[in-house]
């Protein structure tokens, strides 16, 4: 099976990652190989993981803040109190995970967690006045990156993206 290139940057050229992947995936005897979809997802990831660690790297580190636990401090600025299971669902990890965060972020004194008086199963994490502080003082930082990151793109493109990727994470249920 010979597969047809589709994907390509605006020089109208696949990426080296690219090149390399469907170098090896073109030798498998797959019955379809659907080689945009390849590349939309692995650039998707890859961009996930630049982006993380290049946060982390330039401005969550001033704060002693992986991304996970920037982002349950980021929910809990913007909601103030959230139960632990909703903060799992919306970083995409266990509640085992953000019970470990949480007891980080406590000892950094940026939130706590206080058992539902009606229900003993249920926690929930409230952000303290120091964690607030710290997220006005981060955010500017981390909002800055942000424009960085999508500099290149022109403020339709970014819109567009914004979008699709929309579209991505309703269909499917991330």
């Amino acid at each position: 099976m010979v597969a047809t290139i589709h994907s390509f940057d605006d020089d109208g050229e696949l990426l080296p990652d690219e090149k390399d992947t469907i170098n090896l995936l073109a030798k498998l005897p797959l019955d379809s190989l659907n080689l945009d979809a390849i590349s939309v997802v692995t650039n998707m990831y890859r961009v996930a993981q630049g982006l993380r660690n290049k946060m982390e790297r330039e401005v969550l580190s001033e704060y002693g803040l992986s991304w996970t636990s920037f982002s349950l401090l980021y929910d809990l600025w913007i909601w103030k109190s959230v139960e632990t299971k909703k903060l799992a669902t919306s970083a995409g990890v266990t509640k085992s995970t953000i019970s470990n965060i949480t007891k980080t972020l406590e000892r950094k004194e940026f939130c706590y967690r206080k058992v539902d008086n009606r229900d003993r199963r249920i926690t929930y994490v409230t952000i303290t006045d120091k964690g607030k502080e710290v997220m006005e003082a981060l955010y500017p930082q981390f909002h800055q990156a942000e424009v960085e990151i999508v500099s290149s793109l022109s403020l339709n493109e970014q819109k567009n993206m914004s979008k699709l990727l929309r579209r991505i994470i309703r269909e499917n249920d991330f």
